[in-house]
């Protein structure tokens, strides 16, 4: 089982589409062969001090997790994710992706 986690930066105004156009994409990637979770969140301030990144309105973070690399490799490949990159594509700033397994 891997854990894939993205921090999807939005561009100033955008975060409420990226957020429509992303929910309406989640049933598909669940019904995804190898797909064990898989969703959006947003930063919440816990009031943690320093250690603390965030929060940040223009940051939405992807929490996943799949069976495999091979699963998650089948899912980025997947028709349904080309209709959200085109759709979702000029709303986001910048991605960066770590992919974790447990220790």
């Amino acid at each position: 089982m891997i854990h894939t986690i993205a921090f999807i930066r939005i561009k100033p105004g955008g975060r409420e589409r990226f957020l429509e156009i992303f929910h309406a994409l989640v049933p598909e990637v669940l019904a995804e062969e190898g797909c064990l979770a898989y969703g959006p969140t947003v930063d919440v301030d816990a009031g943690l001090g320093d250690v603390q990144v965030g929060p940040d309105e223009n940051m939405v973070t992807v929490v996943e997790q799949w069976e495999s690399v091979p699963h998650l490799q089948a899912h980025l490949a997947a028709p349904h994710m080309d209709r959200f990159r085109e759709e979702a594509g000029e709303l986001i700033e910048s991605l960066t992706v770590r992919v974790v397994e447990p220790a």
